[in-house]
């Protein structure tokens, strides 16, 4: 490892690009500290503060993950990547139900570029709508129980808002494409890994105000505690790198063909279905739904029995809530899997180009055993996905640490984004150095990424 690094800078192409990676973001984590024109920022901090020690996770605490803090101080880059990665996900899915997409998609270069233009013209217009109903929302003080967040309301202060937001955002997806032309590693994905690394001080300051060694009066939590916690969060570290490069691999036998005198063909391969299928996206849909409602109930009052119950089950976190993020992860597994992953269109290309599974019929036989592998496959990713995804609630309920914050590092979305992720960017400064003749991170085999 540490002779790998010590190449990376014998490397001057590959020194810049790291160096042009590290001075963007850097650009990006300043941005996050301007603030947005009109807003009163410290009285919109004391909100979210109390809001996150009276009703616990909501979508706005994800957001502000996203974001690194950005949301909660209402700066230009306060709607972060979101709008992007939500618009991304919305063409990806119509892209497999729409036909006329789904040829764009299979034309290459020229296809995907165009896809790519429609989800920058859908994040701006995703950016548009939520920036106007944000201005709306900090101009309503029944919205921040009576705290005042906006001095000056009106319609030049939405209007200012929703071009400052959005020119944020639009900013920092240019970000991540001179990232991903010009430096190292998924421009978007890193922007997004640097805003919860920025979370890391904060939540280890958290967990030593509950440690407090020097104090034993204020001490929360002992120190045994503390260093099985940390060895925990190496193991899961661990397993998500495990799990997230496993595949299972389908052997794939092509035909041997001859055209005059030369033999084409007759080479054995294999077809690799990934165990980790959806992913993180999977978790970010099923967090999406199951707080939304638990969100919106925050800006009601506490007179209907079904708000109270719904704010009971997110301050909890008990056998109800668990159980229903375990049921909407499984059915968002196995519906993005379904999406993805044809096996018909597979069959009838291996059947195409003359390749056949050994000992299965090309044709309909093939169709079915595929889906009949890849959904065992997806089960068992299904099963790891929830494991990873309540871990941080088992943290907080066993070791009674009060914060999401701190225990979102050993599960969820936080631990699946930075580790594939920087699986990805490894994977990428690997391939630099061995196409110099250089010693990767690996003596033996090479790194693989997520995908």
């Amino acid at each position: 490892m540490l002779k790998a690094i010590e190449n990376i800078f014998r490397i001057a192409d590959l020194r810049k690009k790291i160096l042009i990676t590290l001075a963007l973001l850097v650009v990006y984590r300043v941005g996050c500290y301007v603030p947005t024109p009109g807003v009163d920022s410290s009285a919109l901090g004391q909100f979210f503060d109390r809001l996150a020690k009276t009703q616990g996770q909501t979508l706005f605490g994800i957001m502000n993950l996203f974001t690194g803090g950005a949301l909660t101080r209402l700066s230009i880059f306060a709607l972060g990547v979101m709008p992007y990665i939500s618009a991304s996900i919305i063409m990806q899915l119509l892209t497999a139900v729409v036909p006329t997409l789904e040829r764009l998609a299979k034309e290459g270069k020229a296809g995907y570029e165009k896809i790519n233009q429609y989800t920058r013209c859908a994040t701006v217009a995703l950016c548009l709508i939520q920036g106007f109903f944000l201005a709306l929302w900090l101009e309503s003080p029944r919205s921040f129980q009576g705290i005042v967040i906006v001095p000056n309301p009106g319609f030049l202060f939405k209007l200012t808002t929703v071009l400052t937001l959005t020119c944020g955002t639009i900013f920092i997806m240019w970000l991540g494409e001179q990232i991903q032309e010009r430096g190292i590693g998924n421009g978007i994905s890193l922007i997004i890994t640097a805003s919860i690394i920025s979370r890391i001080p904060h939540s280890l300051y958290q967990l030593w105000i509950l440690w407090s060694p020097f104090d034993a009066s204020k001490s929360q939590i002992s120190t045994l505690k503390v260093v099985f916690l940390f060895a925990l969060w190496f193991a899961s570290i661990m397993a998500v790198v495990l799990f997230s490069q496993a595949q299972r691999r389908i052997p794939v036998q092509y035909g041997k063909r001859v055209v005059g005198t030369r033999v084409y063909g007759g080479q054995s391969t294999y077809l690799p279905i990934r165990v980790d299928m959806a992913g993180v996206i999977a978790i970010i849909f099923a967090q999406s739904v199951i707080l939304f409602p638990a969100t919106m109930a925050t800006f009601l009052p506490r007179t209907n029995k079904f708000i109270v119950f719904l704010q009971g089950m997110m301050n909890d976190r008990g056998l109800g809530y668990n159980i229903t993020y375990i049921v909407l992860i499984m059915f968002f597994m196995f519906f993005y899997t379904a999406l993805v992953f044809n096996p018909i269109e597979i069959a009838n290309n291996l059947k195409k180009y003359g390749g056949f599974v050994p000992g299965i019929r090309p044709g309909r036989p093939t169709v079915e055993h595929l889906d009949y592998v890849a959904t065992r496959i997806v089960f068992v990713g299904a099963a790891y996905i929830c494991v990873i995804a309540v871990a941080p609630t088992l943290i907080m309920h066993i070791f009674r640490v009060p914060s999401y914050d701190f225990a979102s590092f050993f599960g969820g979305t936080t631990l699946l984004i930075m580790v594939g992720v920087v699986l990805d960017t490894m994977k990428q400064v690997e391939g630099q150095l061995l196409i110099r003749h250089y010693e990767g991170f690996m003596k033996e085999g090479t790194l693989r990424g997520r995908r």
